[in-house]
């Protein structure tokens, strides 16, 4: 039991040196591609130009994109608001899965190591009880060691719940923070198209192919 919980430690703090680091890539991504978006006169040709890559580099994309996948059909003008929209919603959602992930196990881990080491303490006492029957001492020697030795395993479960679910909620607020900033960007990216009359997908498509 102690080896699994020792396992679950080293995997809850590798998830968090990790996520930290992805959200530290995606902070620094999102300020420099928000910098030079605002910098812009076009909303377009910001885009095409941006050699930036992250959460709200792809929002802009798939927004710019939406109309074009409709071109030569029979989508009328009135639609593309919503077709804007909801690509706007679904590149968030994708966002927020590549945020999500890791998130699940460190709740898991979280959850079930304090009854790991119940168990392994309800074993080891078992064991303990057993071999004090064979023996037949009932000392306080004899009782206090292999008991205390039990108990271990129920420590060592709360010391690794205790990082999982602190590093869990963590990652929980920071990826509520980084929903709402997406969510915030693309009310901006709709708002400049709708005020552009979402005009301009031609060459926002020609861009975005340039940019590829």
């Amino acid at each position: 039991m102690i080896t699994v919980l020792v396992i679950f430690s080293l995997i809850t703090w590798t998830i968090g040196i990790l996520k930290l680091l992805q959200y530290l890539r995606l902070q620094k991504r999102n300020g420099q591609f928000r910098h030079f978006f605002w910098q812009q006169e076009n909303l377009y040709q910001s885009v095409a130009e941006s050699d930036t890559s992250g959460a709200l580099s792809n929002l802009a994309r798939a927004a710019l994109a939406a109309p074009d996948r409709f071109k030569g059909t029979h989508t009328l003008e009135a639609q593309l608001p919503d077709r804007v929209e909801r690509a706007l919603q679904q590149q968030i959602h994708r966002e927020r899965r590549t945020l999500e992930s890791g998130l699940a196990l460190l709740a898991s881990i979280g959850t079930t190591s304090p009854f790991i080491g119940l168990f392994g303490t309800v074993w080891g006492i078992m064991s303990a009880l057993h071999d004090i029957g064979l023996s037949g001492s009932a000392s306080l020697d004899t009782v206090a060691g292999p008991i205390g030795s039990a108990l271990v395993a129920t420590g060592i479960g709360i010391a690794v719940a205790v990082p999982a679910v602190l590093i869990y909620n963590y990652f929980q607020r920071r990826l509520k923070l980084a929903v709402a900033d997406m969510d915030d960007f693309a009310h901006d990216i709709y708002s400049l198209m709708q005020a552009q009359g979402f005009r301009g997908t031609e060459f926002a498509a020609d861009s975005l192919q340039g940019a590829a």
